[in-house]
């Protein structure tokens, strides 16, 4: 049997990553969005979806950049903390020892702890009611050599992933298969 809910948000788990931005004022800030995807590939293109209260939401408005920044186990208690507190009330890079690294191609912070970062630039706003919608063309993309296999490739895994469901955190699973019908069936 199956309970049938009223309509809600019910795509679990969700990447949980620390979005950064820099104000015109030049005021830097991380906050949590659990609502980030890919959108296209060529060009590359992502979305954030944030509430109008939230204290970057200014920020993203006035300047049209952030760096979308993976977490990792290690950013679990900052990933908590920053979607919890505001930006307005406390510089959450010092609260939570954040180092930060300029991004390449825009004016923005990256956090230097996480694995990837995601430099992008908004090319259009949907206000859908609750959230705004930023859609972004990816500028740049930065991953950590630290977690490179021995191929070469960029080895997620190595750098234990969180994501989000229904308010807890939690890691990736084991590896069911890679892409091109390699996962066996049940």
């Amino acid at each position: 049997m199956k309970q049938t809910w009223r309509p809600g948000n019910m795509l679990y788990p969700l990447p949980a990553v620390l979005v950064t931005t820099r104000g015109k004022d030049k005021k830097d800030n991380v906050l949590t969005i659990a609502w980030a995807g890919t959108v296209n590939s060529d060009p590359a293109m992502v979305s954030i979806s944030v509430r109008k209260s939230r204290y970057s939401y200014t920020a993203l408005m006035e300047t049209g950049v952030f760096v979308i920044n993976l977490t990792t186990e290690g950013l679990a208690h900052a990933t908590d903390f920053c979607g919890v507190k505001s930006g307005k009330d406390l510089d959450k890079f010092e609260a939570e020892h954040l180092k930060k690294e300029e991004a390449v191609e825009i004016d923005c912070p990256m956090l230097a702890d996480s694995p990837v970062n995601i430099e992008c630039r908004v090319t259009e706003t949907k206000d859908l009611g609750s959230h705004t919608m930023f859609l972004a063309e990816v500028l740049s993309v930065h991953a950590d050599e630290r977690y490179m296999d021995k191929k070469g490739r960029f080895d997620l895994s190595l750098a234990k992933p969180i994501v989000y469901s229904h308010g807890d955190y939690m890691t990736l699973g084991k590896k069911l298969g890679s892409f091109g019908w390699t996962v066996k069936k049940r």
